[in-house]
């Protein structure tokens, strides 16, 4: 969503960096990028207008020029007045004194009302209430079917005495719907109206008598976002016939440009409650304006993803795994399966990761992400053992063949899998240490990990990477668990005078006395990236 939006402000912006002093011809340069960039993602005219007026006089105030950094100050104003024309702040939901709360749907033909309500009532029953879903949409062929089909995929009952397809009187049905919904102990109703055109005066008479009937504590304006302009227009129309309390945007995921949600607010004044963001029953929202402003700027919405976490992820198998590794146990392919479920429960990867700050450099990465990757790692995990899932370490070269075939996939694939692993059990053990993430402030203590760069260890491990090889400390094993099993018992065995290595052998020249303990430092160079401690 806003991807073309995003881009060009992103572009924009760039141009303003390092900048200690903006001109007037800086600041004007800036508004008209900004006001093509509103103008192609379809957003209205007259929203165009007052938004970028709003910007030009904050930006040539004494509010961007006695900033440090005056860029980051025009950034700051452009996130202040996008938040205001997407409505300022979160509306939620009015639930009434005494239920059943009445909320009730309108909008154009084909905006997909149909499926939000089911979405809706999936939500609302996520937060711990009781929905009932009213088949009032008469006129259409088949939506009383249809809802009764979506009202199955929500896990909602759904009230539809009467057919549809033209039969039955879609006011009595509103009005009968209270009743069994207070005797059924139903706190929610939703009412499924008919789709209308704005100029469709029969219709809209019927939402308005709909609404007189119910009298509905919410009247939610069901928008398709992909409309553009049109939306104004629309919106003022059903403002006038219905007079609607708030706005859902639909098929939001399918509008690279989202000029509907940049307009609709400003010119109605009516706040953006929720929006469909998928097909999925998950994919629906609460619409939060400070959020969106921040996905728009490609500041990312960690919040949201906070929020989808604590919903998934089991709070009992997180306690249970926090105290494993406060109790300095090693985070194992158990853990691991447990966590991949609940990055599953949360949806789609692409979307999740789109909502990390400054996602917007690896779009194209993205578009080439493979959601079915997921399902490829937990079919290799669940082709393991119970055991080869508590210890790892017994993954020889024959259990990782028949790891693979029992997946579908290469072994080379297995390899990697456990690399990742791996990388994720020294993460573990460096938190419990208290040494922080890998490459942050007082992360040291930790290898440097593959692909981090050259500063991912810190200062700190470097120091200890040279007093490892002063002191000549242990280390050394293979990445391989069966070849770290076979060098430890080699290590013994020399230890007890069982063997004695040859010069010449495996290590390129490199003689291990019986009573010298291996030093990866001195490993010829290129073992590195093998070797904690070897030679780059």
């Amino acid at each position: 969503m806003f991807n073309s939006l995003s881009d060009r402000l992103t572009a924009t912006f760039k141009n303003l960096r390092g900048k200690g002093r903006l001109s007037e011809a800086d600041v004007d340069a800036t508004i008209r990028e900004i006001r093509r960039a509103l103008l192609d993602a379809d957003v209205a005219l007259p929203v165009v207008r007052a938004f970028t007026g709003r910007i030009r006089e904050r930006a040539l105030s004494e509010e961007v020029s006695g900033a440090l950094n005056p860029g980051q100050q025009v950034v700051k104003i452009v996130n202040d007045e996008l938040v205001g024309i997407l409505g300022g702040q979160t509306r939620r939901l009015n639930f009434a004194k005494r239920p059943p709360t009445v909320i009730m749907l309108a909008g154009l033909q084909g905006a997909g009302k149909t499926t939000l309500a089911g979405k809706l009532a999936h939500w609302l029953k996520s937060e711990g209430h009781r929905p009932m879903l009213v088949a009032a949409d008469l006129q259409r062929p088949n939506a009383v079917n249809q809802l009764q089909i979506v009202g199955e995929r929500a896990g909602a009952v759904v009230y539809a005495p009467e057919p549809g397809n033209g039969v039955g009187d879609p006011i009595q049905v509103a009005t009968d719907s209270i009743e069994v919904a207070k005797s059924k102990l139903h706190d929610v109703v939703i009412v499924d109206t008919a789709g209308r055109l704005g100029i469709d005066e029969e219709l809209m008479q019927q939402a308005a008598d709909i609404r007189s009937a119910v009298s509905p504590d919410e009247v939610l304006f069901v928008i398709d976002a992909m409309i553009g302009q049109d939306a104004v227009r629309t919106a003022e129309a059903f403002l006038d016939g219905v007079d609607f309390t708030g706005v859902v945007l639909s098929k939001l995921d399918g509008d690279s440009r989202g000029g509907a949600a940049l307009s609709v607010a400003e010119v109605t004044g009516k706040p953006i409650m929720f929006a469909s963001t998928g097909e999925s029953m998950k994919d629906f929202e609460q619409f939060h304006p400070d959020r969106m402003a921040d996905r728009i700027l490609d500041m990312g919405d960690i919040m949201t993803l906070i929020e989808q976490a604590e919903k998934n992820f089991d709070e009992k198998e997180t306690e249970k795994l926090k105290k494993k590794v406060e109790a300095g146990e090693d985070f194992d392919l158990n853990d691991f399966l447990t966590q991949m479920a609940g990055l599953k429960k949360m949806g789609s990867m692409k979307k999740m990761l789109g909502m990390m700050p400054g996602m917007s450099q690896y779009k194209e990465q993205l578009a080439n992400f493979d959601e079915r990757e997921v399902d490829r790692v937990e079919a290799i995990v669940r082709s393991m053992t119970p055991t080869e899932r508590s210890n790892p370490k017994i993954l020889n070269g024959s259990r990782r063949a028949r790891i693979a075939k029992g997946a579908g996939t290469t072994v080379a694939a297995v390899n990697q899998l456990m690399e990742r692993f791996t990388q994720a059990q020294k993460m573990m053990r460096s938190m419990t240490r208290g040494g922080g993430m890998p490459g942050m402030p007082g992360g040291g203590g930790m290898p440097q990990m593959p692909g981090m760069g050259g500063a991912a260890g810190g200062a700190g491990n470097r120091k200890k990477k040279a007093a490892g090889k002063k002191k000549g400390r242990k280390g050394g094993q293979s990445g391989n668990p069966a070849k770290r099993a076979q060098e430890a018992q080699e290590l013994a065995d020399r230890k007890a005078g069982k063997t004695k290595d040859p010069v010449g052998s495996a290590f390129g020249g490199v003689d291990l006395d019986k009573d010298e303990e291996f030093d990866p430092a001195n490993l010829p160079k290129g073992f590195g990236g093998i070797f904690p401690g070897g030679k780059k």
